[in-house]
């Protein structure tokens, strides 16, 4: 966002929270420089939608970085999605000894993935059976899986967590630790704990097993523009 938008942001946020918005001209330049310089990488639109979620969410006044914080979830989301391998048939101009072309047009085809102007290539696209050459995908199904099934099921037990957040992404559901808790304020990759914490114990961690996301997060998760 540039300085010129941030007052259609306030704007909007004062719908809301009319409190958002000082009387004194030069507090309100200052502030609307101080969300210009949080947000500097993050599209309109996008911080448009992030203060309709967080007041469909949250009671508490809307800051500058709750709507970084869910810009950074949103990029992560959508290069986790995305293989970034550039390929031959999309980009037949360009030659793999040029390294300055080839580190543009990876910077572009990034760019695109994260403003939405260009799909994630999903690794199905690549390694699928259309994509794979019938001696290559033998060799594969030699080898076999790096990781066998039967030792993934016993690593669950050590590592519940990781095994109930790929369980979620192989049935294509949102993964509600990609966006911070509402509620509780667990940050992204975080899971969720009690709103009080007392020094030794939280309260809410038996109830949650330091892993149960709030439902709160979960809707937060289904909510997400690119949620599957």
């Amino acid at each position: 966002m540039n300085p010129e938008q941030i007052p259609q942001l306030l704007k909007q946020v004062s719908y809301a929270d009319p409190r958002i918005l000082p009387e004194d001209r030069q507090e309100l330049q200052g502030l609307a420089a101080l969300w210009a310089g949080v947000l500097a990488d993050v599209p309109l639109e996008f911080a448009m939608w992030a203060v309709g979620q967080h007041y469909a969410e949250s009671p508490f006044p809307i800051k500058p970085s709750d709507i970084a914080g869910r810009w950074r979830a949103h990029v992560r989301d959508r290069m986790n999605r995305h293989t970034g391998t550039l390929e031959p048939t999309h980009y037949p101009e360009l030659d793999p000894d040029d390294i300055a072309g080839f580190m543009h047009t990876l910077r572009t085809e990034r760019h695109a993935v994260i403003m939405g102007q260009q799909p994630p290539t999903p690794l199905a696209a690549i390694t699928g059976p259309d994509a794979v050459p019938p001696d290559v995908q033998a060799r594969l199904d030699a080898i076999g899986q790096y990781v066998p099934d039967h030792v993934r099921q016993q690593m669950a037990l050590y590592r519940p967590q990781k095994a109930e957040r790929e369980r979620l992404i192989r049935q294509g559901q949102p993964d509600p630790l990609s966006v911070p808790c509402p509620w509780c304020d667990a940050a992204i990759g975080q899971p969720c704990r009690g709103r009080r914490i007392t020094p030794g114990r939280d309260p809410e961690a038996k109830r949650h097993g330091g892993r149960a996301p709030h439902p709160s997060r979960l809707d937060a998760a289904r909510s997400h523009p690119d949620a599957a």
